[in-house]
């Protein structure tokens, strides 16, 4: 939630109210739900009213009275469609957003599911009677190419009249209404242009402004439900009911009944309610709703699940471990809802702009219209002619959609591949970032070693001793261990140690066939009785390896040394790929931050292809050493959200991935849904083409006004000029905002 509304809750007498959330259809345009919105909240107990253009959703106290906020919404031409989804506690949802709304994600996926045909019926109604009104209106237009001179011209004027009203209609209501009380928006301006041009006689470039005016408010429409349908289909995974398991006996219950400790038993092709853990069963799941990975995951008993995925091939019996609107799936659909309504400063820079933009266009085409002819003594027709072609110039609607459609499509997009963007803003500066800073232990490597090299003097017993003495230990190392010998040889059999003994600092003592062997640290070595030159040899081998970064596991008997292994923190699969084309996104430079010592950092750089390392930092010193690459450049910060948390809030962006952990969730700007870092060159391309889209859109907007209003200086400007100019840009910003919603994701969707 923004500053600037936490702060108007706060100052609010309405804290204590429930909030009932409402889906709103027919907005027609961000501003005029920005002035609608400000209308409502000046009704009583309406302080904390919101409406939210991006998300077509209305949120206020059940207070307010409902026929006034109908009416005020039906001034233009929208309605509310649904009954309340939802109720929620106003403080406690500025106090604790995430915490507190959780049924209110819980909420909208029922609504998602037992509401969506509704939902679709009145879209595609709306849209389907302004396309009939549309298409009766152009019959009309061009009736009159047929029969100008043919036929009386009243009966051509009643042609254009009629093809006018259906078309614009509602432009004229709201635009009247507007005049009324000296409000000065894009239907203000329309409005008095159409009645400026038929004043004139000017009924033929009046009706196609009317026409094409009606058919840019479609397409506004169109391409605002598209994204929000995208949005919707996206949010549609949430489970509805589950199958309760109890004393041997299925329940089917809503997801809101079910507790912690709770048994559900899910079906194939069933969701599973929420997240928990297997306790009975087998089968892969498909984790799309989290991760945005389309292959399913073999799950086990004990493995955790989350709430969403859904069960392909086998019956599952779940112990949940969190009520719904405490899982991961509600978490990420109120985080992904509130992403809609939050301002970038793009947008808020344009909704300034806006405000007192179209009051100085009326400003600047009356002054067109009265100075020539009363100072220079022009003809007042012509430059009537030009002061009405200025104000359909002036109309603000394509730079008001300039960012809107292009922000939610991104946002959409990255959602549905599992990449949890929480705002605009963070979706901006994802697109702007030169550098990323990453974590080493658990993002560029898997947080888990791995044998990397080893030397072989006793190649009979060094296998045999090191197998022998590690099968049964639990120490990380000692798995990394055994899964290199698995690997070598699958087949092989280990002897069952006598006498073990677990030496602090060093390793583990054991007796096998009679004799002692040591296996452990380099410290082990000081147990061999062998000749000065071979440990003098060994002793050089461990110090070649330790340089390299490598942590020494040795094994040892009595009279010499057996052989070592060289572990180290096992990279990443995808990582140097990810790093390659991080670069390749523009990137201009990554740095690895790790507390790890020297060598072995230097070692994961050179592996992964990171240009600078930082090691041996301590957690403040992460974050100092973030705050100074963000003074240079627009620096990302990218860890697993869980010890991270210090540098990410300190970069200009956080970027966790932990695969839905609630830590990674609630510290990050940016949310990699899945365990790898595979879909963030993807997400960063993404980001980078709505920005440029959305600079695109600005730039087409402001040239195309600029270009037409120059033209009145010699008297160019036509009504036809500046109805191409007007819709013809806004047409262009809606299509080049819906093509972030286009193509395969092939990026982002590699598979690593």
């Amino acid at each position: 939630m923004s500053k600037d509304n936490h702060q108007h809750a706060q100052s609010s007498p309405e804290t204590s109210d429930e909030l009932i959330e409402y889906r709103v259809q027919g907005l027609s345009c961000p501003n005029c739900t920005r002035e609608m919105q400000e209308e409502i909240q000046k009704l009583d107990h309406g302080n904390n009213a919101r409406l939210s253009y991006n998300s077509g959703k209305l949120t206020l106290s059940p207070h307010v009275n409902l026929s006034r906020v109908e009416t005020i919404l039906k001034s233009d031409g929208a309605r509310i469609v649904h009954a309340p989804q939802t109720a929620l506690s106003a403080a406690s949802a500025e106090v604790q957003p995430i915490h507190s709304l959780h049924s209110h994600g819980s909420a909208q996926g029922d609504d998602q599911e037992h509401g969506h045909d509704h939902a679709h019926e009145h879209s595609h109604g709306g849209i389907g009677s302004m396309k009939w009104l549309l298409s009766i209106s152009a019959v009309f237009y061009l009736s009159t190419f047929l029969l100008e001179g043919k036929v009386a011209e009243p009966v051509v004027i009643a042609l254009y009249a009629g093809a006018m009203i259906l078309s614009g209609y509602t432009t004229f209501l709201r635009g009247l209404r507007n005049l009324t009380r000296f409000k000065f928006n894009m239907d203000t301006l329309m409005t008095v242009a159409l009645v400026g041009a038929v004043i004139i006689g000017e009924w033929r470039e009046a009706t196609l402004v009317a026409i094409l005016f009606g058919l840019n408010e479609l397409l506004e429409g169109y391409g605002m439900n598209r994204a929000r349908q995208s949005m919707e289909a996206l949010l549609a995974a949430a489970p509805k009911e589950a199958e309760l398991w109890k004393d041997g006996q299925t329940q089917r219950v809503p997801i809101e009944s079910l507790t912690p400790g709770d048994v559900v038993r899910v079906r194939p092709g069933e969701k599973i309610p929420s997240d928990g853990a297997i306790t009975q069963g087998t089968g892969a799941v498909n984790e799309a709703a989290i991760t945005g990975e389309s292959v399913p995951v073999t799950k086990r008993e004990g493995d955790a699940v989350f709430g969403g995925s859904v069960s392909t091939d086998g019956v599952l019996y779940i112990a949940i471990s969190k009520a719904y609107e405490d899982s991961s799936l509600a978490k990420i659909m109120h985080l992904v809802q509130e992403a809609q309504d939050s301002k970038t400063p793009t947008e808020l820079f344009i909704d300034k702009f806006a405000k007192y933009y179209t009051p100085a266009i009326m400003i600047i085409a009356l002054a067109v219209t009265l100075i020539p002819p009363l100072l220079l003594n022009q003809p007042w027709m012509t430059w009537i002619y030009q002061g009405l072609s200025i104000l359909i110039v002036g109309c603000p609607c394509s730079l008001v959609l300039s960012s809107p459609i292009a922000l939610v499509s991104g946002m959409t997009r990255a959602a549905r591949n599992g990449i949890l963007i929480k705002g605009g803003v963070h979706l901006e500066q994802l697109g702007r970032l030169e550098a990323i800073a990453f974590d080493k232990t658990g993002t560029l490597t898997k947080g888990e070693p791995a044998v990397y090299a080893e030397t072989v003097y006793d190649e009979t017993k060094f296998y045999a001793v090191v197998g022998a003495l590690e099968q049964s230990s639990l120490h990380p190392l000692a798995k990394a261990v055994m899964k290199h010998l698995e690997i070598k040889n699958p087949q092989c059999m280990f002897n069952e140690p006598q006498q073990i003994t677990v030496l602090p600092g060093e390793g583990i003592r054991a007796e096998i066939g009679g004799k002692l062997f040591w296996v452990g640290s380099e410290e082990v070595l000081q147990h061999v009785n062998g000749p000065q030159d071979h440990i003098s040899s060994v002793e050089e081998d461990i110090r070649r390896m330790k340089s390299q970064g490598y942590t020494i596991v040795a094994a040892v008997s009595e009279d010499r040394v057996l052989g070592q292994f060289g572990l180290a923190d096992e990279i990443r699969p995808e990582t140097a790929t990810v790093v390659s084309k991080l670069h390749e996104a523009g990137i201009t430079d990554t740095v690895m931050l790790t507390g790890d010592h020297e060598q072995s950092a230097q070692a994961i750089a050179k592996q992964s292809g990171v240009a600078r390392v930082f090691a041996s930092l301590l957690p403040e010193q992460k974050v100092a050493k973030i705050k100074e690459l963000s003074s240079r450049k627009k620096t990302g910060m990218v860890g697993d959200g869980i010890n991270d948390a210090p540098a990410l809030a300190a970069a200009d962006l956080g970027i966790a991935m932990g695969k839905g952990t609630d830590s990674a969730i609630e510290t990050a700007d940016v949310v990699l849904m899945q365990d790898h870092l595979g879909k963030l060159p993807g997400a960063i391309k993404t980001a980078r083409r709505v920005n440029q889209i959305i600079k695109w859109n600005i730039g087409l907007s402001l040239s195309l006004k600029a270009i037409a209003l120059l033209l009145t200086i010699p008297g160019w400007l036509t009504l036809w000029i500046a109805i191409i100019s007007d819709m013809g840009a806004t047409i262009i910003v809606t299509l080049l905002g819906l093509t972030i919603l286009l193509g395969k994701d092939q990026e982002l969707k590699s598979g690593y």
